[in-house]
């Protein structure tokens, strides 16, 4: 029984003494600053390590975005803000590839080189195999890690190991300020005109409107317009873009978060003539609202794969520390008032494709003749006599 007695008693001390210990590590912090400055100051004042300040900041800024539960808005770290600018310019300092990682890791495959560009000057080929960028092993990179490696000040080299055949090779390439190609034209069979248009961001509308004038001279009779994989842009840009294509009405309508609403109409001028577009489900924001405005005028029909369904629109306010943050703001609407948010476009003709089609339509390696979305459109327009 003593033994029993002297047993939780040693129990109770242990628990007692744990409890004590415990609450002497534990700091009240007094101060008027929020809970985030608080964790901050405190980390890089008494953290026994090494503590970040900046990578802190960028990692509790992110959380911050990504609690809204909004997968439009995002935080742009300083770091990647230049980068940011030169994606909505459609212009950066480069060499002009496209590149994708293998399966296996072992580098990253070159899917594309601009025409005209320091790499194909340089010699860089389509399926080559990148594996060096300078000194350094490229293979288990992320592609955006390869592309801050590659990409630097005008005027600069870089030097490129690949794999070709089996066989390495160096190569010196310059950097150089590319301007990326946003919108072009190409004749079809049946005196259709394809206008691709990769995205809304700066230069679409004047792009766009010149590959249309070319095809026409060119003999156009009919239009197809590829959106597929267009990531949206400038609202401005659209609206300049239907403004040209449509007839009188209302083109495009917002509402913000303060109920502020803003109408943008079109003229009376526009091109007549049977049009499609083709969407699939990389086509966002302004790519949905352009094939939804010419369906809704009974102008186009819509081909392809239903759509992501984009219906909030974001500004972008830089902050003092030269990181940004594209926030929703406000909801846009297409010309019958419907917004888009969750529901998309389905098409009028859906055709489904599997993935290895669906990469070839992304890379641009798939001819025409075997693109079944491209061919399901001109037989839309083909049927229209």
């Amino acid at each position: 029984m003593k033994k029993n007695v002297l047993k939780v008693v040693s129990y109770l001390l242990v628990a007692v003494l744990a409890s004590l210990v415990t609450m002497a590590t534990v700091t009240y912090l007094d101060s008027g600053d929020s809970k985030l400055d608080q964790l901050e100051n405190l980390i890089v004042e008494r953290f026994i390590g090494e503590a970040d300040r900046t990578a802190m900041e960028d990692a509790a800024a992110d959380a911050m975005v990504s609690a809204l539960g909004d997968r439009w808005s995002y935080y742009i770290p300083a770091s990647e803000y230049e980068a940011y600018q030169e994606q909505m310019n459609n212009a950066y300092v480069g060499i002009g590839v496209t590149i994708q990682v293998t399966e296996d890791q072992t580098g990253f495959v070159i899917q594309a080189v601009s025409p005209g560009g320091p790499a194909e000057e340089a010699g860089v080929q389509l399926g080559d195999l990148l594996v060096q960028v300078e000194d350094r092993d490229v293979r288990r990179m992320t592609t955006g890690e390869v592309r801050n490696l590659v990409r630097g000040k005008e005027g600069t080299y870089v030097h490129l190991t690949f794999l070709r055949e089996g066989q390495s090779l160096t190569i010196p390439v310059e950097r150089r300020e590319l301007q990326t190609v946003v919108a072009a034209g190409r004749m079809l069979t049946g005196n259709i005109g394809l206008v691709t248009i990769e995205n809304f961001d700066t230069r679409c509308a004047e792009e766009t409107t010149a590959a249309i004038k070319e095809l026409l001279e060119q003999g156009a009779e009919k239009l197809i317009f590829d959106v597929r994989g267009n990531p949206g842009g400038y609202a401005r840009e659209l609206v300049k873009v239907l403004d040209y294509l449509l007839p009188e009405g209302e083109l495009f309508r917002t509402v913000d978060y303060s109920g502020k609403e803003h109408v943008d109409y079109s003229d009376a001028s526009c091109l007549e003539m049977p049009m499609a577009v083709l969407v699939n489900g990389e086509s966002y924001s302004a790519a949905e609202f352009f094939a939804a405005a010419l369906r809704e005028y009974g102008v186009a029909a819509v081909v392809g794969e239903q759509t992501c369904g984009k219906g909030y629109f974001q500004n972008t306010y830089q902050l003092s520390d030269g990181s940004a943050v594209g926030l929703s703001v406000g909801k846009y609407y297409t010309p019958k008032g419907e917004n888009l948010a969750g529901v998309g476009i389905t098409p009028d003709v859906s055709v489904p494709v599997d993935e290895e089609t669906a990469d070839a339509i992304y890379y641009g390696t798939l001819a025409p003749e075997d693109d079944p979305q491209l061919q399901a459109a001109v037989k839309v327009l083909e049927e229209e006599r």
